[in-house]
């Protein structure tokens, strides 16, 4: 982070480094869609973020280390990549996921991520962080395993849709 936090507080400093709404959102719509770009994360924002806050947020997170951005050059689409301590905020989401499952209104197609992290655990986490470490940082995963965020499309594709 670049400036230091209103207080010693742990909690008070990881809320400063990516506490707010669409920022969080961000880190999931890059971590669990696989969006790199600014129009893919602007089009597949399912809560509508315009387009001066995603601008906003994503500056903040490459600015606080969470996320780098990767000029392409002129006329091209900048990509954006999770950092190794944004990749660690894994166990972080699926808790809160787990949290928003338990007491709050979700819909089938999209708790299932949530569903899924919570029943697969630390050892799904631990393999998914891996496979975002080969995404955003080229390190190979250590097993070559399967991939989760596939796993995690799958069932999102076979979930039933809302009503509505």
């Amino acid at each position: 982070m670049t400036t230091a936090p209103r207080s010693g507080c742990p909690i008070n400093a990881a809320v400063e480094a990516f506490g707010d709404r669409w920022s969080l959102l961000v880190l999931r719509d890059i971590m669990f869609g696989n969006r790199r770009h600014f129009r893919e994360l602007q089009a597949g924002s399912l809560e509508g973020i315009a387009s001066n806050i995603l601008a906003d947020r994503l500056r903040r997170l490459v600015d606080g280390g969470l996320l780098t951005r990767e000029d392409a050059g002129r006329g091209s689409r900048a990509a954006y990549s999770l950092t190794e301590s944004a990749i660690q905020l894994v166990p972080v989401f699926a808790q809160l996921g787990t949290w928003g499952v338990a007491h709050r209104p979700t819909t089938p197609e999209l708790r299932v991520r949530a569903e899924l992290l919570t029943e697969g655990g630390p050892s799904v986490w631990a393999a998914f962080m891996d496979e975002l470490r080969e995404i955003h940082l080229g390190v190979a995963r250590p097993d070559g395993s399967g991939s989760v965020l596939a796993d995690m499309s799958a069932a999102v594709a076979a979930a039933p849709p809302s009503a509505g």
